[in-house]
Parts: C-alpha cells; structure tokens; sequence
C-alpha cells in the first residue's frame, strides 16, 4: 500500500487523505463549543480495503491530539467504531 497523507482542509470542514496526490477519502467534521463534531466519513470506492479510512481516522486524531483544542464527538458511526477500537484515543472523547 502506498502511504496515505491526511491533512486538514479547515475552509472545507474536513480532513482529507490522499494517495500519490489524489483524493482518496475524508472525514467532515464541525465545530460546537470547544468539541470537534465528526460528522461523516467516505472512502472513495477506488481505495477501498487499502486501509485509508483507518489512516483518516489516525491522522485526524492524532491532529487534534496535537492541537490540543478541542475534545472529540463521533457523530459519524465509522469514526465512532475507529475510536471504540483504540481505547488509547479515548482521552479525546468528550465526556
């Protein structure tokens, strides 16, 4: 599998994962207070079974880790799973 890059596209609302350059999946989210609201998550069919919606979900996390901000709500049932999985994320949960 080649590598996927996830990077925040704030004037779009979402994080994004490309490979080799194009866009292979992303996860919407939204602001309320101080929580960072997953909304929806897709994978292009394209990529499927590559892991991208794995790394999505990595990358996003892992950057609001680093940032810092904002704690976390799952809306969007794939992020939610993601998170039930990796109980090591689960300090970014809002309580």
């Amino acid at each position: 599998m080649t590598d996927t890059v996830v990077t925040d596209n704030p004037d779009e609302h979402r994080y994004e994962a490309r490979i080799d350059g194009a866009l292979a999946g992303f996860a919407a989210y939204r602001f309320k207070g101080d929580h960072i609201v997953f909304t929806h998550t897709e994978v292009d069919d394209a990529f499927a079974g590559e892991g991208v919606g794995g790394a999505l979900a990595r990358g996003a996390l892992d950057d609001v880790r680093a940032r810092a901000e904002h704690d976390v709500v799952a809306l969007c049932p794939f992020i939610s799973a993601w998170l039930e999985r990796h109980p090591d994320y689960q300090d970014l949960v809002a309580p």
